[in-house]
């Protein structure tokens, strides 16, 4: 199938082979919060991209066109209303978590859609979230979440769109953000 990697594997920045990455984008106010966040508690010589909600983790490069049709389809949507409702323990690290049925809807429109080439990471149910620390020790990590945990409260957003973007072995390049454009 073309695209694939012949035996032995390309290496991950050859743009032949560079994933797609999906996002759900979020709105300029909580994308600032949510990314001081994570420049204060991610590790600096790790944290190469900026706070983002991943839909997909890597879509074979060779569905670039169909991704691009479906996620502008989905688009004509209005933007679904979230909730910032919890911090998450991920063990080595700390996230955000989000609820939001309705970008689990369009997820799943997406999976259907690619059933069959999704990777075993991005098969299973999506848990949404915003990592805003990654592996760290336990300590370090239990403590950021008992930190973030004093005095949270739920924060409400819609999401601003879909964003399509390509691995290439450290920071992400964007190929297009499809924003929401129905009536709210």
């Amino acid at each position: 199938m073309p695209g694939r990697p012949a035996a032995g594997g390309a290496a991950p920045t050859d743009p032949l082979y560079a994933p797609l990455i999906v996002t759900a984008e979020l709105p300029a106010d909580v994308m600032a919060w949510a990314d001081g966040l994570r420049r204060a508690h991610f590790p600096p010589e790790r944290n190469q991209v900026r706070a983002h909600v991943t839909l997909f983790h890597a879509l074979p490069p060779w569905l670039e066109g169909e991704a691009r049709a479906l996620l502008a389809d989905l688009a004509a949507a209005p933007p679904p209303p979230a909730t910032i409702a919890r911090v998450l323990d991920l063990g080595g690290g700390t996230a955000l978590g989000i609820e939001c049925p309705a970008m689990l809807d369009v997820r799943d429109e997406i999976a259907e859609r690619f059933h069959g080439l999704l990777t075993a990471q991005d098969s299973h149910a999506a848990r949404l979230h915003v990592t805003i620390q990654n592996k760290v020790d336990r300590p370090a990590a239990r403590a950021l979440q008992a930190e973030l945990a004093t005095g949270f409260r739920p924060r409400s957003f819609r999401f601003h769109g879909l964003g399509l973007h390509v691995y290439e072995g450290g920071p992400w390049r964007t190929l297009r953000t499809f924003a929401f454009r129905g009536r709210g």
